[in-house]
């Protein structure tokens, strides 16, 4: 399904990208958007990955356990249909959609719709993710956060993987993942 541009009597949308390792505040960061977009009365529609079930299957929930009710969508395009009449759209975890994300936020903000997105723009090997690098290519507004590293105390940006299991996606917390810097994650 297709929004239409022009839909929201004229109103501009635009596209922000919260990028950044785990750890970094990411979700409490979109959470904190999100919870002052309701608090303007504004309608939104805050999503999240089916897969990700960590911490609660309908909510978004930070590390810090602050959170905020979403809908599950098992693929990007499945939005567009929950999006009718939202001011904004909220999106987590976006690393772990389809290709299709990016489409979707870009019609998403040519109907006037502010478009959140928050993800990890690397993997556990420090290697783009996902569709994050071309979300970041077309993204309005940018914020780049940083964790800092449990060996050294400097800006961490990787999200280094305790376990040797292989793949690309490892969907866990603080007992599969650390926050390193580049220089320690052969450490």
């Amino acid at each position: 399904m297709f929004i239409e541009p022009g839909i929201s009597g004229g109103r501009r949308g635009w596209i922000e990208v919260i990028c950044g390792s785990m750890f970094s505040g990411k979700t409490e960061e979109l959470i904190r958007r999100l919870k002052r977009v309701k608090i303007a009365n504004l309608k939104a529609e805050i999503f999240k990955p089916a897969i990700d079930l960590r911490y609660d299957e309908i909510k978004i929930v930070s590390h810090d356990t602050n959170f905020i009710q979403s809908t599950p969508v098992e693929n990007a395009q499945h939005m567009l249909l929950l999006a009718q009449g939202a001011d904004v759209v909220g999106i987590d975890e976006a690393q772990f959609f389809d290709a299709a994300i990016v489409t979707v936020c870009e019609q998403l903000a040519l109907a006037g719709i502010r478009v959140i997105v928050a993800g990890l723009d690397m993997d556990y090997a420090g290697k783009p993710f996902g569709q994050m690098p071309n979300l970041l290519a077309i993204a309005d507004y940018i914020t780049k956060l940083h964790a800092i590293c449990v060996k050294c105390g400097n800006i961490a940006n990787i999200s280094y993987r305790k376990s040797s299991e292989g793949g690309q996606i490892l969907i866990g917390e603080k007992e599969e993942y650390e926050p390193r810097c580049r220089n320690c994650i052969s450490i």
